[in-house]
């Protein structure tokens, strides 16, 4: 394992508008001027957090999922983040990992903001998603998966960090940056989670505190504001850490039915 380096998009939104936020977020990606392995983006980057999935949808292998595989391959970079997709008569809120030669795994989102009715709108993802890339392992998720650590486990040491693209709203943040910490500590696992900013089409607002956590429950970066964050993730301090304190060692064994 060498070093990992991710930027994390910090952005506002267009409500409603995937073209708009394609060709938005491409002008972001093309300004990053460093050397990257991993490009984040929010949750449902192509239209904001919406129940509208009849006419916002997307087949698999069409335009947003073209448009992440053109940016993965000139970038040279994996590209993660997640879009409404329709599949075999079912919806999901779907994250996709693309990588820069067009492979690509994906994760249907597990737990469904019944807040909002996502549950009654979305169907719910079934499997973990662990990614191998560069000798590491990653579990992506998505937003509100964060409230729920026994999905969010780290057994046996099966990942090396944890990642939540979100939409979460101003209004609990609190719980974003509380959790983010905890599922890092807990975990023995770096922890990113890449928030939104701005008010959506439903003035609904939300303030980033886009962060990342070292497995001590240290925070490496956060921020406000529109902006691209960057992480590097160190393998070595990693191993030391989990090699000083092999507290999964200790850990309640279970299997999830």
């Amino acid at each position: 394992m060498e070093d990992l380096k991710f930027a994390l998009i910090q952005s506002d939104i267009h409500w409603h508008q995937p073209e708009a936020n394609r060709a938005m977020f491409e002008e972001k990606i093309w300004a990053i001027s460093e050397d990257i392995d991993v490009i984040l983006l929010p949750e449902m980057f192509q239209t904001g957090f919406t129940m509208e999935h009849e006419a916002l949808a997307e087949p698999m292998n069409l335009t947003t999922f073209k448009w992440m595989k053109q940016m993965a391959a000139q970038k040279k970079a994996a590209i993660c983040g997640s879009y409404i997709v329709k599949e075999e008569g079912k919806v999901f809120n779907r994250l996709v990992w693309m990588n820069s030669d067009g492979s690509f795994h994906t994760y249907d989102k597990r737990h469904l903001f019944r807040m909002a009715e996502e549950d009654q709108y979305f169907d719910m993802g079934q499997e973990h998603l662990i990614v191998s890339y560069k000798g590491w392992k990653i579990c992506p998720m998505i937003c509100y998966d964060l409230r729920f650590p026994v999905w969010s486990r780290n057994v046996k040491l099966s990942y090396d960090v944890i990642l939540y693209v979100a939409n979460w709203p101003a209004a609990r943040v609190n719980a974003w940056d509380t959790l983010l910490e905890a599922r890092a500590i807990e975990n023995l696992s770096y922890c990113l989670g890449l928030n939104r900013v701005g008010i959506d089409g439903k003035r609904i607002a939300y303030n980033g505190h886009s962060a990342a956590y070292n497995p001590k429950g240290e925070r490496l970066i956060f921020s406000e504001k529109e902006e691209v964050l960057y992480v590097t993730l160190s393998a070595k301090d990693l191993a030391s850490f989990r090699g000083k304190f092999p507290a999964h060692l200790d850990a309640d064994h279970f299997e999830l039915k």
